[in-house]
C-alpha cells in the first residue's frame, strides 16, 4: 500500500487541475478530489467501452437490464437504477434498440407503458466486457487493501445519503 503525505497529495491535485491558489477548505479539496477521481475513472471506463460503440451510460443500462432478467423494466425503473442520471433516456434506449442490444414491448394491460429488456446480442456484448471491466475495477483500487476499499465505500455512501 502506498502512503501519500497530505502536502504531496494537495500539491498533486493542484498541479493536475492547474490551480494556483490553495483550496478554501479541506472540504473543498476533498470534493475536488472526488470529482477529479470520478473523471479519471470515467475516462478509463470509456476506453474499454468505446471500441464496442458504447458510452458509460449505455453500458449501465445494459447492466441494469441484465440484472433484471428475466423481467423487463419500465423506462422509469431503469432511470431510478442508473448510476448517472441522464436526460434523454428514451433516445438512449431507442439507440440501443436500433443496435439490437435492447428490445421493447408494450405492457398488455396498459399499452402506454413500454417495457425494455436486453437481447441475446446485448448479453453477448456484456459477456465480452465483463472481464475487462472487472480488471479495470481491480486496477483502479489496487493501491488500497480490502479494509480501505470497504472504508472508501462506506464514506462515499454516507456522503450520498447525507446530500440526497
Amino acid at each position: 500500500m502506498r502512503k501519500i503525505s497530505s502536502v504531496t497529495r494537495r500539491q498533486k491535485l493542484e498541479e493536475e487541475i492547474g490551480q494556483t491558489r490553495p483550496f478554501d477548505s479541506a472540504q473543498a479539496e476533498a470534493t475536488m478530489n472526488v470529482l477529479r477521481t470520478a473523471d479519471v475513472l470515467r475516462h478509463r471506463f470509456a476506453e474499454i467501452l468505446e471500441p464496442h460503440g458504447l458510452s458509460g451510460q449505455q453500458y449501465n443500462v445494459l447492466r441494469i437490464l441484465r440484472g433484471a432478467r428475466p423481467d423487463p423494466l419500465e423506462t422509469m425503473e431503469i432511470v431510478d437504477r442508473m448510476l448517472e442520471k441522464t436526460p434523454g433516456i428514451t433516445r438512449m434506449l431507442d439507440r440501443l434498440e436500433e443496435n439490437g442490444l435492447v428490445e421493447r414491448r408494450r405492457r398488455p394491460e396498459d399499452r402506454r407503458c413500454l417495457l425494455r429488456s436486453i437481447t441475446p446480442k446485448g448479453l453477448e456484448l456484456l459477456a465480452v466486457l465483463d472481464e475487462p471491466i472487472a480488471d479495470s475495477h481491480r486496477r483502479a483500487l489496487a493501491m488500497l487493501d480490502g479494509e480501505q476499499v470497504e472504508t472508501l465505500t462506506e464514506l462515499l455512501t454516507a456522503i450520498r445519503e447525507d446530500i440526497g
